[in-house]
């Protein structure tokens, strides 16, 4: 399909800041800083930095070049190069499908979270026993799940150019300019802590974030750090999720995709880097290391206890900080919806009208499930990765543990030993624009790229616990 037939960004702005939406989420803002607190500071920022270069850049070129040079989305894309691949593209499909309803049913948590800030519930969200409450009972999560997957069916409706890139247009910058101001202030915090005396400042936290701690570095830590630096790149770029093939379906041949590829690397880089300075300072200062080792719960428990102990100004960082996570998942949402919505228009012919009512449809119904996950539904299931899974955490460990590492293999296979390296050096280069890193990307996508996702997928299974 051309240009003129397939709907598309107007230019590299657009195509870029849709992207880095997606790409820009909430694993950037309370993954990365668990994993650099926990994982050594500066030395997970280094791992991180290397493989954005070189492993991320494999799988964000590859994936792009998939998909502006089939123009199909990722349910086909794959099969257009090689029949014989129609699993991955299976596989790249069903990924946003098992992550839409979760992703939205967190995406609730966050609106909750800001109204809670906005109507003078501050106090009360910095309970222990708030989040608990709020996510166990049976029609307050479906309430602000319906309103978050509502906007992101509203800007999927309004297709490409109208929808997706005027809304990454508008809340991108927004996002970092928030970011920014919440990350400026938490480097000004100082707290005394009543029972020891010390006091503890915003700037030790971020000495804590970026200085490597080397003590007791062995060379299992060392990899240990290596893959989870590897997962969070899956969680930060959008990779193997279908969402890049969709998006780089729509970019136009004039586009500049070299270009395109560096700065989502540096939005996703900048705003994940930000993302730890704007919680771990503020965290230290308030809670000391033992707060930073909170996880996922860092954004619902830990983060609202904080605002509560910054006094006045602790209502409006709660405000500045949950409106910003809003725009952040609702932009990845919306490419998460997108990947399905383009695989089901080009696999079946459906018009955008039809497919986002199904796609909302069954978000709808999966979402609601996925609430009565922690009630109704309620169940513990062991994992072989040593975790304990309800319905939310099932769904996120198949999707990323199982599914996502295969998809990118898949491709690895597909574009590094079927059609060659070459197949999407030539498509970044349409139109005389240059593909960098050219001898880099030949060995990473052929051998290095799908060895470290085959270590990344044996992990899954707690082979190296």
């Amino acid at each position: 399909m051309n240009d003129d037939k397939r709907n598309s960004f107007t230019g590299t702005l657009g195509f870029v800041m849709a992207a880095a939406g997606s790409a820009v989420g909430l694993g950037n803002i309370w993954r990365f800083p668990f994993l650099a607190a926990r994982d050594g500071g500066g030395l997970f920022l280094v791992c991180y930095l290397l493989l954005v270069a070189t492993f991320g850049y494999t799988l964000l070129t590859t994936e792009i070049a998939l998909g502006r040079g089939t123009r199909q989305g990722p349910l086909t894309a794959p099969s257009k190069l090689d029949h014989r691949f129609g699993w991955t593209g299976f596989l790249a499909c069903l990924v946003p499908i098992l992550i839409l309803p979760y992703y939205s049913v967190i995406g609730g948590w966050v609106l909750k979270y800001l109204w809670a800030f906005l109507s003078g519930g501050a106090q009360a969200a910095a309970g222990s026993k708030y989040f608990g409450a709020f996510i166990t009972s049976q029609w307050e999560p479906i309430f602000w799940f319906l309103l978050f997957i509502l906007a992101t069916c509203f800007v999927i409706y309004h297709g490409v150019e109208k929808g997706i890139e005027r809304y990454s247009k508008i809340l991108m910058p927004v996002f970092f300019v928030l970011i920014v101001i919440v990350s400026i202030y938490s480097l000004t915090l100082s707290c005394t802590d009543p029972a020891t005396g010390v006091t503890r400042t915003g700037w030790q936290g971020f000495l804590v974030y970026t200085i490597p701690d080397l003590k007791g570095l062995t060379l299992g830590k060392f990899l240990t750090v290596l893959m989870d630096a590897m997962g969070q790149l899956f969680y930060s770029i959008s990779v193997a999720m279908g969402i890049m093939i969709a998006y780089g379906s729509y970019a136009k041949n004039n586009t500049n995709l070299y270009q395109a590829v560096n700065h989502i690397e540096l939005f996703d880089t900048l705003a994940a880097f930000l993302a730890g300075t704007m919680i771990i300072p503020a965290v230290f200062t308030f809670m000391g290391r033992e707060g930073m080792s909170a996880g996922p719960a860092l954004m619902f428990i830990s983060l609202p206890k904080v605002f509560d102990a910054m006094g006045p100004f602790g209502v409006a960082a709660g405000i500045f900080f949950f409106l910003m996570v809003t725009f952040a998942a609702l932009t990845s949402n919306i490419s998460i919806q997108e990947a399905i919505t383009a695989s089901f228009m080009d696999r079946f012919g459906w018009s955008r009208k039809k497919t986002t009512f199904l796609v909302g449809l069954y978000a709808l119904v999966g979402g609601i499930v996925v609430c009565l996950g922690y009630n109704v539904f309620f169940f513990e299931l062991p994992l072989p990765n040593g975790a304990v899974a309800q319905i939310l955490d099932l769904a996120d460990y198949i999707s990323n543990n199982i599914a996502m590492p295969l998809v990118a293999i898949g491709e690895c296979v597909l574009i590094g030993w079927v059609v060659g390296p070459r197949w999407v050096i030539d498509e970044f280069r349409k139109g005389g624009f240059p593909f960098g890193r050219e001898t880099m990307y030949k060995v990473f996508v052929k051998f290095v790229t799908p060895i470290l996702l085959f270590i990344l997928f044996l992990q899954a299974f707690g082979v190296f616990n």
